[in-house]
C-alpha cells in the first residue's frame, strides 16, 4: 500500500487532511467508532501491521494512521482529547446500516504507554478490541534512541541517555505531564516496561479483548500472525495479504558498545519475566 506521504507533498497533505476533517465533521452522526485499535508499541511494527490490515476488504482504516486522540496528541499546547468524540468519529468511515460487516480501526502506538489512555478508551468504546505489537525492549530502546538523535532531539551519548532517563521523567510523571516533550521523546526504557502497560489496560478490559503479538513473529511468520489477528477481530481469516513489505522501518548503522546491551539486559530481564507470566506467552527475549 503506497502512503500519501510518499506521493503527495507536505503542504498538499495538510490541505487534504483539513478537507477530510471538515467533511468528516459535517457527516459525523453517520460515522462509526473503531472496532479495534492498535495501541502500540512505538518502534515495534505498528505501521507495518496497519498497512497489512488495510489490505483486508472487511477492514477500513482511519483517514490517517495515528489519530492521537486518547493520549491528547504530541503538541504540548493542543489537547486532541478535549476536541471530543465528534472530532474522533470524523476520522472514520460512514456506517450506513447495521448489516455492514466492515470494521474500522486506527493505530496510535503511544496509547499503550500513556497512563490516561486505557480509561479514556474504555469510557468511550468499552467493547473495543486492542492489539499490542511488542518488540524486544532492548532493541526497541536502541532504535528509539537513534530515532531521536536523527532528529537532533537527544544530545547525550546512548549510555548516558539511558542512565539519565529516570531522573528526566520522574518530575513529569509526578505532575502527570504526559504531553511533555521529554516524556514523549526520551522514554527509551520506560516504553519497554510492557508488563506495567498491559496491566493498566487490564484494569479496564478483559484479557479476551487484548491480543499481544511479538514483533519478531509478525515479520518472520506474517501469514500465521495475520490469521490470528483476523480471527481475533472477527473477519475472514482466510484472506491473504499480498503486500507484506515492512513500513516505516528505521535503520541503525552505529556500532553499539557491549556494555549498553549488558546494561539493558540486566534492566529488562525481570520486567520481561513479569510480562510472560501476565500474558501466558514467552517471547524468549
Amino acid at each position: 500500500m503506497v502512503s500519501l506521504r510518499e506521493i503527495v507533498p507536505g503542504w498538499a497533505r495538510l490541505l487534504l487532511w483539513r478537507s477530510i476533517r471538515r467533511y468528516g465533521l459535517a457527516t459525523v452522526r453517520y460515522r462509526t467508532l473503531p472496532d479495534f485499535i492498535i495501541i502500540g508499541a512505538q518502534k515495534s511494527g505498528t505501521s507495518s501491521l496497519y498497512s497489512y490490515l488495510s489490505q483486508h476488504p472487511q477492514l477500513v482504516p482511519s483517514f490517517k494512521k495515528e489519530l492521537h486522540f486518547f493520549d491528547g496528541g504530541l503538541h504540548p499546547d493542543v489537547d486532541n482529547f478535549e476536541k471530543g468524540e465528534a472530532w474522533y468519529r470524523a476520522h472514520f468511515f460512514q456506517k450506513r446500516n447495521t448489516s455492514d460487516n466492515r470494521k474500522a480501526f486506527e493505530a496510535t502506538p503511544s496509547y499503550i504507554f500513556n497512563p490516561l489512555a486505557p480509561q479514556r478508551i474504555s469510557e468511550l468504546i468499552p467493547e473495543v478490541k486492542l492489539i499490542a505489537v511488542l518488540r524486544n525492549p532492548r532493541e526497541r530502546a536502541i532504535s528509539h534512541y537513534f530515532h531521536e538523535t536523527r532528529r537532533d532531539r537527544e544530545p547525550l551519548p546512548i549510555m548516558e541517555a539511558f542512565q539519565a532517563e529516570e531522573e528526566r521523567l520522574r518530575p513529569l510523571i509526578a505532575k502527570q505531564d504526559y504531553k511533555n516533550e521529554i516524556f514523549i521523546h526520551k522514554s527509551y526504557k520506560s516504553r519497554g516496561l510492557y508488563h506495567k502497560q498491559i496491566k493498566r489496560y487490564l484494569d479496564y478490559f478483559p484479557m479476551s479483548n487484548i491480543l499481544v503479538i511479538n514483533s519478531e513473529t509478525l515479520f518472520q511468520q506474517p501469514d500465521d500472525t495475520l490469521r490470528r489477528v483476523f480471527q481475533f477481530i472477527g473477519v475472514d481469516a482466510g484472506f491473504t495479504v499480498k503486500n507484506l513489505k515492512p513500513s516505516n522501518m528505521g535503520t541503525n548503522k552505529a556500532k553499539i558498545d557491549p556494555d549498553v546491551y549488558e546494561y539493558l539486559e540486566d534492566y529488562f530481564r525481570p520486567h520481561d519475566e513479569e510480562l510472560y507470566e501476565l500474558i501466558g506467552q514467552n517471547f524468549g527475549w
